[in-house]
């Protein structure tokens, strides 16, 4: 089974925190539009979507996968970095509870956004951004460590997130607009890409994957490597310092994707 868990940006989308740009005007009514169109993409493509109910009193809460991290059978509740995200992690908490997911959580004082989480086979690279905490990173590793995991702290100063500079394909390969991302050097497989909208890729199966449709060029890089490219606008959402990974928390079977 394949499970979107989303939810619906607020009208007051437009108030969003911004930390490395400046701000510009948000259109709320385009940004529904957008986000049912990406969340159409997965409904298309058979996967059952889940709606985490609405928080229209934070402009962020659109933005789910910075409130719960999925590790196999283990779901990570955040606490997100800025006081006014952490009203958004009860109702994520209580639609997680129903997944048959083990429920765990970062306790104060620690921080962790989960667009701090980049997951690459048994590795969990985490940003140490503005937004996640040395305490929320050895939190995070004391879940993972016994379970089998590995968690390497990556430096992260020129953008919000460590997925606001780079994701991965389907085979592992690190991707990122190289001016963004503080040390290309210590990923073993690294792909810089020409346009900063083309940093962001979802994982939808082993030879496809959905990004941004502001980035061409990007786009065209991965079908020459054989990849099905599904391109989305975003354009309100990447006003905002999103893309198209932390729109959503994607689970398969329970486990993350």
């Amino acid at each position: 089974m394949m499970r979107l868990l989303v939810r619906r940006p607020s009208p007051r989308l437009a108030e969003g925190e911004l930390t490395h740009i400046g701000r510009v005007p948000v259109d709320p009514d385009l940004a529904l539009e957008q986000w049912r169109g990406y969340v159409d993409v997965f409904r298309g493509r058979g996967w059952e979507v889940v709606e985490i109910p609405a928080a229209d009193g934070h402009p962020d809460g659109v933005f789910v996968e910075d409130t719960v991290v999925v590790f196999g059978d283990l779901a990570v509740i955040t606490r997100p970095g800025v006081d006014s995200r952490r009203g958004e992690i009860d109702t994520t908490r209580e639609v997680v509870a129903t997944t048959g997911l083990e429920v765990a959580a970062i306790e104060e004082p620690g921080t962790l956004d989960g667009g701090d989480v980049l997951k690459v086979g048994r590795t969990a690279y985490v940003g140490a951004s503005s937004r996640t905490s040395a305490e929320g990173i050895a939190q995070l590793r004391a879940l993972l460590e016994p379970r089998g995991w590995t968690v390497e702290a990556v430096p992260v100063t020129k953008v919000l997130h460590l997925k606001s500079g780079i994701t991965a394909l389907p085979d592992g390969t690190v991707v990122g607009y190289e001016p963004l991302v503080d040390d290309p050097a210590g990923f073993a497989r690294f792909v810089g890409v020409p346009e900063e909208h083309g940093t962001a890729v979802v994982v939808l199966d082993d030879d496809t994957v959905l990004m941004s449709a502001d980035a061409p060029e990007t786009a065209a890089l991965w079908r020459a490597r054989g990849l099905e490219v599904v391109t989305v606008p975003i354009t309100e959402f990447e006003k905002l310092e999103g893309c198209v990974t932390c729109l959503s928390v994607r689970l398969r079977d329970a486990a993350p994707a």
